[in-house]
């Protein structure tokens, strides 16, 4: 993986490009729109991955900023700045939030210390997600973040990018520790469908990155034991607390999910 100080490589793919590409950004190479026209083209509908994810994510973040007394979010694996970025969310609702943004892709770095450099709430660090340690005592988190106080730490799309041997469930575990009672943890994750389209992306994700590893219903929520994981528990991103008011939802709140949807699921636990 990618390390500061690391100049950007656009002959390389970047997952964090590639998502920028399928979300309509501006930020990525012909390398990483190579890499997405193949979801774009060859799994048509899979793009639906991206703004399921990044919708419950930003319902999640409003949430927690209007209905607990958590002010303070850790972004691990932030990606590019997007539309309704994190800390965008979180003050909009409670303007006296504070956000720490936690990625090593040296083009991550670049745009969002560049968006946050009159947000004194706000910081990006660069260390690997899989250092929790390094992250936890890095001088920017200890400046915004009170370890004292419930803490909000944002998993999305992250994990899956974690293999097996790399203990994801460790990494979940070290923030549980080190966090008080009241905080909370949003997880979005790629999710096993035991069918073509799943093999297909987990196929293209693993042949370019080298790593993507999709999990069941049961293993994603193994990686938050020792929380409490609130309802609707863990479900595919797009029936994660659904607006009321989303136009795609009949009166009962429902509606048939594509294939793609059902490939996403997220999930908000909190720690007793």
């Amino acid at each position: 993986m990618t390390h500061e100080g690391s100049s950007i490589d656009p002959t390389k793919p970047s997952i964090a490009r590639v998502y920028d590409y399928l979300l309509g950004g501006k930020d990525n190479y012909a390398v990483d729109r190579e890499i997405g026209d193949v979801f774009k083209r060859d799994l048509p509908g899979s793009v639906a991955i991206a703004f399921a994810n990044r919708a419950a994510l930003t319902r999640a973040v409003r949430e927690i900023a209007q209905t607990t007394d958590v002010r303070q979010f850790i972004d691990l694996g932030s990606g590019l700045p997007t539309a309704d970025n994190v800390h965008q969310v979180a003050q909009r609702n409670a303007p006296e939030s504070r956000v720490v943004y936690v990625d090593i892709d040296p083009q991550v770095l670049v745009h969002g210390r560049a968006l946050l450099e009159n947000n004194e709430r706000t910081r990006v660090v660069a260390v690997d997600v899989r250092d929790p340690e390094g992250i936890r005592t890095h001088p920017d988190t200890l400046e915004l973040i009170d370890f004292n106080r419930p803490v909000a730490v944002i998993l999305s799309a992250i994990l899956h990018h974690v293999n097996d041997d790399e203990d994801p469930a460790g990494i979940v575990r070290y923030w549980r520790e080190q966090v008080p009672s009241g905080s909370y943890f949003f997880v979005s994750h790629f999710r096993s469908g035991n069918n073509a389209e799943t093999l297909e992306a987990e196929k293209v994700l693993q042949q370019t990155f080298g790593r993507g590893r999709w999990r069941t219903d049961e293993e994603i929520a193994a990686l938050l034991d020792g929380l409490e994981i609130l309802d609707p528990g863990i479900v595919p991103a797009s029936l994660w607390r659904p607006d009321e008011h989303d136009s795609q939802w009949n009166g009962d709140g429902q509606r048939e999910l594509t294939v793609w949807e059902h490939l996403i699921a997220a999930g908000l636990a909190r720690k007793a």
